[in-house]
């Protein structure tokens, strides 16, 4: 216990308690069952990408190298985030250690980061391989991937380790009842007795630059891509020029859409109920990470074919 100058009492917090759904009971049953289903395919699904890409030498090329990293990135998310919330939802296992839900936090801000910047790097491989398709094989190489797989895991590891340090490092005053299911940055940081504006600025900072700039490139990728698809006269073009990007062009819509979502209901809080957010934030680390390898493995038939061979070998 700590005396401060401001007539604030700081007590150590050892733990924190993820209280969710205090308002709407119900919905931890009949969200279990499918949060449940989800996570398995997430982790399912994922893990036979991973598996197909890695055993079938036809897909060692770089873009399905970029698949993989997306893959991987999910599995990992998936891990962090929802055992806990179901372990929750079952077993009312609310306690959180206080450096594990820091973890947490910066696990979910640093690899929501790196999956937008993975596709922007991949909307980039799609322009390069439309655009400039007699240069693709010089431009996307296996050093490419390399340098971009780097690029990604530095600037979105380094710039979001600030996000839960400054949140470590405020007085919790005894307060850690977490109104969420998972320890949201600003979940955790408004339990604090202290002022928190340089936690709100650097998060809001960090999230449009890092998320902001991705999906203006991922924009001007498209828009590039849109342009030259049109120009194409011979018959057919078109269509084969767009199915090679249709898959990718899915996932970035809906990734950005649940986030769209997310941010508007933060945005009108007063007017929908506090645990909205709660849910969305939750299905946007699930329903994404389910979504993509089967977007990828029912579009990509060079995915597809993978598979098969594989289920064929295995009989």
């Amino acid at each position: 216990m700590t005396a401060h100058p401001n007539g604030t009492i700081s007590i150590e917090v050892s733990d924190f308690l993820l209280n969710c759904f205090v308002r709407s009971p119900s919905w931890k049953l009949w969200l279990s069952l499918p949060l449940s289903f989800l996570f398995l395919l997430a982790m399912g699904a994922n893990s036979v990408l991973l598996v197909t890409i890695q055993l079938e030498a036809s897909l060692h090329e770089p873009m399905y190298y970029l698949l993989s990293l997306l893959s991987l990135l999910d599995i990992v998310v998936c891990l962090t985030v929802i055992p806990k919330v179901l372990a929750i939802f079952w077993f009312d296992l609310k306690s959180i250690n206080f450096y594990a839900c820091f973890i947490q936090m910066y696990i979910m801000n640093c690899f929501l980061s790196m999956e937008s910047c993975t596709f922007m790097v991949m909307a980039y491989d799609r322009y390069v391989a439309i655009c400039h398709p007699l240069r693709y094989p010089s431009i996307i190489t296996e050093q490419f991937v390399a340098k971009a797989a780097a690029f990604i895991l530095a600037r979105n590891g380094i710039l979001t380790v600030p996000i839960p340090i400054l949140s470590s490092r405020l007085n919790y005053c005894g307060r850690n009842v977490i109104e969420n299911c998972i320890c949201a940055n600003m979940s955790v940081s408004k339990l604090s007795c202290d002022d928190v504006t340089i936690n709100r600025l650097y998060q809001f900072a960090v999230g449009w630059t890092l998320l902001g700039s991705d999906l203006i490139l991922i924009f001007l990728s498209y828009s590039l891509i849109l342009r030259a698809v049109l120009g194409l006269k011979a018959e057919g073009a078109m269509a084969k020029a767009l199915s090679t990007c249709g898959s990718h062009f899915i996932l970035i819509l809906f990734f950005s859409t649940i986030l769209l979502v997310f941010v508007l209901t933060l945005v009108v809080k007063k007017k929908v109920s506090p645990d909205v957010p709660v849910l969305l934030n939750i299905l946007h680390h699930v329903i994404f990470s389910a979504l993509n390898p089967i977007v990828y493995g029912v579009r990509t038939q060079e995915i597809k074919q993978g598979i098969q061979r594989l289920l064929k070998k295995g009989w």
